[in-house]
């Protein structure tokens, strides 16, 4: 396999991204979100937020790895979204195929440097799913701690969208300068 290219995404990455982020959903989500949403049409739900977030882009960072093959992973962040935490990183997605080869390490290191140079604060944070425990591991190795635990809201506002009461895990680095990469 190829090394990855990252760059900013643009408007037109919207449909990759989205298709990306509902196979993450889809493989990791399971027993958290209901499986009529997973297996329904999830990827034109995807679709309509990242139109609407990427032709925002203003208060935002979304970094995208790409190898000949296509889109691989993204990230996205929201600067300066909790006076107390900082910036939010709402979402790191690598394609199945190309998880645990350094590229989630890589777009997490890439996200941090633009908060730290771009936001107010330096600190940054994420929620994960308390059923998610490679995800849990991986940011643990990335100096990242639980700090707090809360019930996860149902994508997009819908109740019927959850399977029960699922809770997840703020996990917060309080200076993101800890993970730029050199």
């Amino acid at each position: 396999m190829n090394e990855p290219r990252f760059r900013s995404a643009v408007p037109e990455d919207a449909a990759r991204i989205a298709a990306l982020h509902a196979d993450s959903w889809r493989r990791h989500y399971r027993g958290a979100y209901a499986d009529s949403y997973l297996d329904g049409d999830v990827v034109t739900d995807r679709l309509s937020v990242w139109e609407a977030r990427l032709a925002k882009r203003s208060g935002s960072i979304t970094i995208l790895a790409e190898d000949d093959a296509g889109l691989v992973g993204f990230v996205h962040a929201v600067l300066d979204d909790d006076v107390r935490w900082g910036s939010l990183v709402d979402n790191l997605h690598v394609s199945h195929a190309r998880q645990r080869a350094g590229i989630g390490r890589r777009l997490l290191s890439r996200v941090a440097e633009e908060t730290v140079e771009r936001a107010v604060s330096d600190g940054m944070y994420l929620w994960v799913l308390e059923q998610n425990t490679a995800a849990q591991r991986f940011y643990r190795s990335m100096g990242g701690t639980r700090v707090e635990t809360a019930d996860v809201p149902p994508p997009g506002g819908v109740p019927s969208r959850l399977v029960g009461s699922p809770r997840g895990f703020r996990i917060a680095w309080p200076d993101a300068g800890v993970m730029r990469s050199g």
